[in-house]
């Protein structure tokens, strides 16, 4: 019986665990298990592990965006939604050295507009039109373009701007905004243009002293952030972020305006008259070497950009090179004096012609015989078989090319202005038979006139080589130029300079003199040379000297590129001209009227 009993017990379990696992395998599938594995399973598992592991990836990324990219991204979402600007310094003003002002900044407007902001662009373009010029039509097709920023103006006039601002808000016109900038304006016009030289749109130097002094001039550019909103329209009463300009520093020059006009007239006017291909010129102090004026043709009118060329821009006496002609043969005799190889009262033998290398050189004077001729003799008649033998026969290959790099000649002259260009000058180690001859008197070297100014400056200063310069001082202070050094010695100079008096008292300078003026000259009328080969009947005729002779203010260069006349009939009354405008404007009295 117990058996029975016990048998009855256990079927039942059996039964009960049965159902049991028919009610796990019907709720939790066929697998059995949590995640409900094996046959007839439901699959609710698996959409509630992928939905726990989602969750668990955007959690993680969450994480990263806030943790790691956080600040990247709010950066870059903050400046979707800005506008940054650039607020032009106060470019430092240029004043000549009377304190006029040749170059300065004055506020206008950038003028641009917000298509997407625009409800009536022929409308808009006929307001800007008829304040800024222009052609309506063209600022139509600009202002109904798919951008959010276009430019309709730049540098425009600020009176004008903020006319043409009221009228657009009395016409309740939205689009249209102004952003204040500074623009470059130079009072004298075309004068000392060249010297001056220009900004581009930016405000930054792209020629002359603007671009020599770039860096102290632009001072600092500040900037304006602005807040805009959908489609980049600047949110009205928004807080702009600005960051002030710092203002450019001032310049002071040596230029004197008033003598730079009446040399670029009287350039302007030799030229035409001496059917020359262009003219340069350059007046300077000798004991500082301040330079008072300087130009060379065509000008720069820097109120009408579009009729400059690059010519304009340059200046020929620093960027371009020619073989100076006789006025070198004040090097020649100074070079002679100073080794030693020669006195003032040392006669030579000079033949009508002589041989410099393979060619046959004579004077220009046609001079057929044989004459005795001292240094101050050669100079006088600008003697070029003189200049040749004494250089040949006298000085000697050593000596003459030390003098030569003595005076600077081949290297740049430091001059405080853009492009300025060493010249060809072979050296010693060049030296071939017809080299030493030649360059005696001023063919077979091609340098920048600057060079020439500078030399003959030192005859004019003790034999003191100077830097020329056009800046005496910046927001105030001095600038400061090299020591100068000797290029010959003072007794050297002053005996140089007796010479060259005497080329305008009685020499083929005669037509150089100033009335009351004892003035000292070179002239010299050089052959120039184009591919390879001198240019017939094409001359630089030029004049270089200084006045007055015993006590030297001004130094004077004037010269004439490609004319066929020589120099006494064309350049020389031009340097006479110039250099009495000079003395009289520079206070210098004329001895003889003490």
């Amino acid at each position: 019986m117990a058996r029975m009993s016990n048998t009855r017990r256990g079927g039942r379990s059996s039964r009960d665990e049965a159902s049991y696992d028919a009610e796990s395998r019907r709720r939790f599938g066929s697998g059995g298990g949590l995640f409900g594995f094996g046959p007839g399973g439901s699959g609710l598992p698996w959409v509630f592990g992928i939905m726990v592991l989602f969750l668990l990836v955007v959690c993680g990324r969450l994480v990263y965006l806030q943790a790691v990219e956080g600040s990247h991204l709010a950066q870059e979402a903050s400046a979707r939604r800005r506008n940054e600007l650039v607020l032009q310094a106060r470019r430092g003003t240029i004043y000549d050295r009377n304190g006029n002002v040749l170059a300065m900044s004055e506020e206008c407007y950038d003028v641009y507009g917000n298509p997407q902001a625009i409800q009536d662009p022929a409308t808009v373009a006929g307001v800007v039109a008829q304040w800024l010029g222009g052609d309506e039509a063209e600022y139509r097709a600009l202002l109904e373009g798919d951008g959010t920023f276009v430019y309709l103006c730049r540098k425009a006039d600020k009176e004008d701007c903020e006319s043409m601002r009221d009228q657009l808000a009395s016409l309740k016109l939205e689009g249209v905004y102004l952003l204040q900038q500074m623009r470059r304006v130079y009072p004298y016009g075309r004068s000392a243009g060249q010297v001056l030289g220009m900004v581009n749109m930016d405000g930054a130097g792209i020629s002359g002293l603007e671009l020599a002094y770039n860096e102290q001039l632009s001072g600092t550019p500040g900037s304006m952030i602005m807040e805009t909103g959908l489609g980049g329209i600047p949110i009205a009463g928004a807080t702009a972020q600005t960051t002030k300009p710092v203002d450019g520093k001032d310049l002071i020059l040596s230029i004197d305006i008033d003598v730079q006009k009446y040399v670029e007239d009287q350039m302007e006017d030799a030229v035409v008259a001496n059917k020359a291909e262009s003219g340069m010129c350059m007046a300077c102090d000798p004991k500082t070497g301040e330079i008072i004026a300087a130009c060379s043709t065509p000008y720069a009118d820097l109120t009408d950009t579009s009729t400059i060329s690059n010519e304009g821009l340059k200046l020929k006496l620093v960027s371009d090179s020619y073989d100076p002609g006789s006025i070198f043969k004040v090097l020649t005799a100074a070079i002679a004096l100073e080794s030693g190889s020669a006195q003032t009262g040392t006669y030579y033998s000079v033949p009508p012609t002589i041989l410099v290398g393979q060619g046959i050189v004579s004077d220009d004077d046609g001079r057929m015989e044989t004459m005795d001729m001292n240094l101050r003799e050669v100079l006088r008649r600008s003697s070029n078989v003189g200049a040749a033998l004494i250089a040949e026969q006298v000085i000697g290959v050593d000596a003459f090319f030390e003098g030569v790099e003595h005076f600077g000649i081949g290297q740049l002259s430091g001059i405080d202005f853009p492009g300025e260009s060493t010249g060809l000058v072979r050296s010693k180690e060049e030296y071939d038979p017809s080299l030493l001859g030649s360059m005696a008197f001023g063919q077979g070297v091609t340098i920048p006139m600057v060079q020439m100014v500078r030399a003959v400056g030192a005859i004019a200063n003790e034999g003191k080589l100077l830097t020329p310069h056009f800046v005496t001082q910046v927001s105030g202070s001095p600038t400061e130029w090299p020591e100068p050094v000797n290029a010959v010695s003072a007794d050297t100079a002053e005996k140089v300079g007796d010479m060259m008096r005497t080329v305008a008292e009685d020499g083929t300078g005669f037509s150089s003199r100033v009335d009351g003026y004892d003035v000292a000259v070179k002239t010299g009328t050089g052959e120039q040379a184009k591919d390879g080969k001198y240019i017939k009947g094409k001359f630089l005729a030029s004049v270089i000297g200084f006045a007055p002779a015993s006590n030297p203010e001004v130094l004077l260069y004037v010269g004439l590129n490609e004319t066929p006349y020589l120099s006494y009939s064309s350049a020389g009354p031009v340097f006479s001209a110039i250099m009495g405008e000079v003395l009289a404007d520079m206070g210098v009295l004329s001895p003889q009227g003490l």
